[in-house]
């Protein structure tokens, strides 16, 4: 088995029987280019499984996650059918390691073109302990990829490029921000991921989502909790936490 397969291997089990991994650090010798074809053979797994491909999301695009990580691109994951929760559903924590929600932006992309956007969440859950890894091994993890919530489709408003965002946990304010924190605007991570989709030969098809980047930090999910995300213009999404 090669090198590439035995860490897919290890991350897709890590899924499925919700153990985490330790990083190799720096010393693990895995290069981004790598780390991409490991991250498609981990997704080939799942979509073996019966799960289906729908969509693409961003990673790092922000300023300073950019800086924190020593890159200068953003990074992209892989989305399935089995990662998509219901707006106001449920996620359970023992389906998970140690799950995170941060706000976003999804877009709906038709012909290759945005033709609608969404408030939404993304639920991270890295299968690296203490979500501790080097650029190329989150990559090789479908950059944290869990779950994701949509609320509803909306028109693209004028102004997109700086919308408020709250994120509330039990009716509590915890993360503000701005959808500028999204690359400046987040309508640029279309550009970007039809380059990148481009460049790696992924189909970006029709009706395909895009996730186009957090606008806050992440916060744990804890059992029992109702989170919402509030995009300015755009509306709310949320989900429940179960144990």
């Amino acid at each position: 088995m090669s090198t590439v397969d035995q860490l897919a291997v290890r991350l897709d089990d890590a899924v499925t029987s919700r153990i985490a991994i330790p990083s190799s650090g720096a010393g693990t010798g895995l290069d981004v280019p790598t780390a991409y074809r490991v991250q498609q053979a981990v997704v080939d797994r799942r979509l073996a499984r019966g799960e289906r491909a729908v969509g693409l999301k961003l990673g790092l695009t922000s300023r300073a996650k950019m800086t924190q990580m020593g890159v200068d691109e953003v990074i992209w994951g892989r989305l399935t059918d089995a990662m998509r929760i219901p707006d106001g559903g449920t996620v359970r924590l023992d389906d998970h390691i140690h799950p995170k929600a941060e706000p976003e932006v999804a877009f709906l992309v038709e012909g290759g073109a945005v033709t609608a956007v969404a408030p939404a969440i993304e639920v991270i859950d890295s299968r690296y302990v203490d979500f501790r890894f080097t650029l190329p091994e989150v990559i090789a993890d479908n950059t944290s990829a869990s779950g994701f919530v949509l609320g509803a489709w909306q028109p693209i408003p004028d102004g997109i490029d700086n919308l408020g965002v709250l994120l509330e946990v039990d009716g509590r304010a915890v993360q503000v921000g701005s959808t500028a924190a999204i690359l400046g605007d987040p309508r640029r991570a279309l550009s970007d991921a039809v380059r990148l989709a481009d460049v790696n030969g992924v189909d970006l098809a029709d009706n395909s989502i895009l996730l186009a980047g957090a606008a806050t930090a992440a916060v744990p999910l804890r059992a029992g909790s109702y989170v919402r995300v509030t995009v300015e213009r755009l509306g709310t999404a949320s989900l429940r936490v179960g144990s």
